[in-house]
């Protein structure tokens, strides 16, 4: 069914009414069990019930073109993608989901039902309801997301708490991401296992949450690459390292492994990995993986025993 135009525009000139659409997204997007006390869509802004512990904010914007290429994906999977990412903010910190809002901009004729299908899925899959957004009309489709979090009991993990001696882990093997989007330029299908991977990226809040719970030191997502991400890691804890590996999954090269970005697994610093093995394994999660350790010389940084290049993803700003 198509959105309804505003009468009140010249015949031939594109328009749909403003609260037309926005009933129509709140019906994608809106949650049908709200918490007692909670509003979300449909009023100025959203009330949520206090926090507990410590509250989580990040954003993320994905920009149609640049996080999502156009000629081969859906637009659904731009707003999948964008809830998803800002998600897995979150889930680097530890932290469980409360709320998302969403700020879209896109030109005229933007199939906006379609993109906040994808962002209703991912909203789904990762329990963070959308609970408000705003709606403009603009030259790019771009998707912000603000999302809220919490962190009952042990504060927040933060990146820079890696201490010298941690074991370096990672919550599975890399590449996955860039290998889906090689493989669907090659012309293999949106069902593809490594192509979904690519389209519909699942934020690691279970396994962030129980790296929090086993005490780990330090934690953030890789969402630019192990080769750039380890390097901010390093930089915001004031130490080195010295990896014995880097897991590759299957069907990746190491490359994509390195600098492919958007795998949004979790690197861990802990200086008790087997009891964030027990953790894991207690709340039916995979095992994480070691990847090396942290050392105190700030210049040493390297993979087996070679350098260890920055590389990865990078805004050209």
């Amino acid at each position: 069914m198509p959105t309804p135009t505003d009468p009140t525009v010249p015949e031939g000139v594109y328009s749909r009414r403003e609260d037309d659409v926005i009933e129509r997204i709140a019906q994608i997007v809106g949650q049908v069990n709200i918490p007692a006390g909670e509003r979300h869509i449909g009023d100025d802004a959203a009330v949520l019930a206090p926090f507990v512990g410590q509250a989580v904010i990040s954003t993320d914007v994905a920009v149609l073109g640049v996080h999502l290429d156009f000629e081969y994906f859906p637009l659904e999977d731009l707003g999948f993608k964008a809830v998803a990412a800002a998600v897995s903010d979150l889930a680097a910190m530890g932290a469980r989901p409360r709320g998302a809002v969403v700020a879209v901009t896109a030109p005229p004729g933007t199939d906006l039902e379609e993109l906040h299908r994808g962002m209703a899925d991912a909203s789904i899959v990762t329990g963070c309801p959308i609970v408000g957004g705003d709606l403009a009309r603009g030259r790019d489709v771009t998707v912000a997301v603000t999302v809220f979090g919490e962190c009952p009991g042990r504060g927040a993990i933060l990146r820079s708490g890696a201490r010298v001696g941690d074991e370096l882990l990672v919550t599975g093997p890399l590449g996955r991401s860039a290998a889906g989007l090689r493989r669907r330029r090659a012309g293999a299908s949106l069902s593809d296992e490594l192509v979904v991977a690519h389209r519909r990226p699942w934020p690691r809040l279970a396994e962030g949450m129980a790296a929090r719970g086993s005490g780990a030191h330090a934690m953030m997502d890789l969402s630019d690459g192990l080769g750039l991400d380890l390097h901010r890691f390093a930089d915001a804890s004031g130490v080195g390292f010295e990896l014995s590996d880097v897991p590759v999954a299957d069907g990746a090269t190491s490359e994509e492994a390195i600098s492919g970005g958007e795998d949004y697994e979790l690197l861990i610093a802990t200086d008790d990995a087997a009891r964030l093995r027990l953790v894991f394994q207690d709340r039916g999660l995979r095992e994480p993986l070691s990847i090396g350790r942290v050392v105190a010389d700030v210049a040493t940084r390297t993979l087996r025993g070679v350098e260890f290049e920055r590389r990865g993803w990078q805004h050209q700003l």
